[in-house]
């Protein structure tokens, strides 16, 4: 993975969170890919196991938020990414998140890791 590559996959990822429906899911993620949610989570893998997720964690595409995102280490299939997501107005939350990625050689991800941080954790 190259580092325009990861930043285009964390763009496909912003658009398909903030579209209706999970049908672009297919397109970011393998289809036996795993989502861990934190680091003591359980991952949620497979397809439809992710996109039922995905509409229980998201308030719907319409969700209010502004995400920033840096690319902060690449090693062949597996890239680290540090995003910071702020949602609202009014702004009422807010993490920074470290995202461990591991890509199938399609450029899908296979691995979506994610250490969500809140203010005051």
């Amino acid at each position: 993975m190259e580092h325009s590559d990861v930043l285009s996959w964390v763009d496909a990822y912003e658009r398909a969170w903030r579209s209706p429906g999970t049908g672009g899911l297919g397109e970011i993620f393998s289809s036996e890919a795993s989502y861990l949610q934190g680091p003591y989570r359980n991952p949620v893998v497979g397809l439809p196991a992710i996109a039922e997720m995905w509409e229980t964690e998201r308030a719907g595409p319409d969700e209010a938020f502004d995400m920033s995102r840096e690319v902060v280490a690449i090693d062949g299939d597996t890239a680290v990414v540090r995003a910071e997501v702020r949602y609202g107005p009014p702004l009422d939350q807010q993490w920074r998140d470290l995202w461990i990625l591991r890509f199938a050689p399609d450029g899908r991800c296979k691995w979506f890791e994610e250490w969500p941080i809140a203010p005051g954790q």
